[in-house]
């Protein structure tokens, strides 16, 4: 009996490492620039009268290094439901009423591009991770999605709220696991956030981490397709070979990010020294990552990077000693959309394989390239997946 079981767990288990086979990104249409976003959220919040601490936001916004964010939140939307400008007042309801509708709807926009990128039938779909940290409830926004995108009733469903921005390595962390532990898996992963709902209010002498979270976040969607051994028959392409994942609480850090959940909203707190302690740390966790593998020169590896901000950018490049190139596709989508939270990665992800494929290199360069992924959330936790891409000659053959 015995050996009867251990053949049935072997003959569950898939050969062979997890493979991101399909991307996809959406963001609502609307969108501001940075430059004009000052004036919008002092008009609309009729906080006019206070014009240094506007110009707080506009140096914030100066310093972020963006450009242009997409949001849902529009000014009919405030309009229409004033306590959500209103720190002083609990709104939390009417939140919720919104995100729980709206994000699964902004989820099935790059769900299904990643499944027509796919290339499958959507019945092929075994599992279901999703990541957010809008509109918490039950039966939550996987079920949802489910029901949107038509998938099928038996689909086995994790759905992981409040991560923050290390959510979407966390979701391919465990996608991972899924599809190496059963053959034949096929996962959809999938992160959605409307920040600009969750998080909006007037800006706050008294409150200034609510200024940064304005600059900052923004809304987007993103999607992947994860499987072990593609079949190239049927047109399965292969991007990103999903070699290890780990995860790490850093020392003495649990105050240096924080989204607490209250009444009026969801409060944001980034302590000033963020970014030193994640740069002063990153280092060793490469160094553990990638002993087995041999590698010590880390220009020589390819960085799917979490821009939370540009200082965390700035202080990775400069303690790793990292060439200006490494970290342009993270400065690129931060740059274009904000800080998106936990869709962010997987924006990067798509950016780093659109350059390479119009290059045409590999996903992100020559041969078998090396890679990193990394996240960092509340905790202070860092997710690092370790990455391969895949050459371009094995993308050809699948056509």
């Amino acid at each position: 009996m015995e050996s009867v079981g251990r053949e049935i767990y072997e003959v569950q288990r898939a050969q062979g490492p997890a493979m991101v086979l399909a991307i996809g990104t959406a963001n609502p249409s609307l969108y501001t620039y940075m430059t004009d976003f000052p004036d919008f959220v002092f008009k609309i919040t009729k906080n006019e009268d206070k014009p240094e601490l506007k110009e707080k936001l506009k140096r914030i916004c100066d310093k972020s290094k963006i450009k242009k964010r997409h949001t849902f939140l529009t000014e009919e939307i405030i309009n229409e439901n004033p306590d959500l400008a209103n720190p002083n007042v609990a709104s939390l309801d009417i939140r919720q009423d919104i995100m729980v509708v709206e994000v699964p709807k902004l989820a099935m926009e790059p769900a299904t591009k990643a499944i027509q990128e796919w290339g499958q039938p959507k019945s092929k779909i075994t599992h279901l991770v999703f990541t957010t940290m809008c509109g918490i409830d039950a039966p939550g926004a996987d079920f949802q999605l489910v029901k949107l995108l038509g998938l099928s009733s038996n689909i086995k469903r994790v759905m992981m709220y409040h991560l923050g921005c290390f959510g979407a390595a966390t979701a391919i962390r465990v996608a991972k696991d899924l599809a190496e532990n059963n053959k034949g898996a096929r996962v959809l992963v999938v992160c959605a956030e409307i920040n600009s709902v969750n998080g909006f209010k007037a800006p706050n002498e008294t409150d200034l981490d609510s200024l940064l979270g304005l600059a900052l976040f923004s809304d987007g969607a993103a999607a992947l397709i994860i499987g072990v051994e593609p079949d190239m028959s049927v047109g399965e392409r292969p991007l990103y070979e999903l070699v290890t994942a780990d995860s790490r609480i850093l020392p003495d850090s649990e105050d240096m990010v924080a989204a607490h959940l209250r009444q009026t909203g969801l409060s944001i707190r980034l302590a000033k020294d963020l970014a030193p302690t994640i740069s002063n740390n990153i280092e060793k966790c490469l160094v553990e990552g990638f002993g087995k593998i041999g590698i010590t020169d880390w220009n020589s590896i390819f960085w799917v990077v979490h821009p939370g901000g540009p200082a965390i950018l700035d202080m990775i490049q400069a303690t790793v000693g990292l060439k200006k190139e490494k970290l342009e596709a993270s400065r690129k989508v931060l740059t274009e959309y904000g800080n998106m939270s936990s869709p962010t990665l997987l924006f990067i992800m798509d950016e780093m394989r659109k350059k390479s494929l119009e290059e045409g290199k590999a996903t992100t360069g020559e041969g078998f390239d090396w890679g990193v992924l990394l996240g960092f959330g509340p905790g202070l936790t860092v997710e690092m997946i370790i990455l391969r891409s895949i050459p371009i000659n094995v993308l050809a053959s699948a056509h």
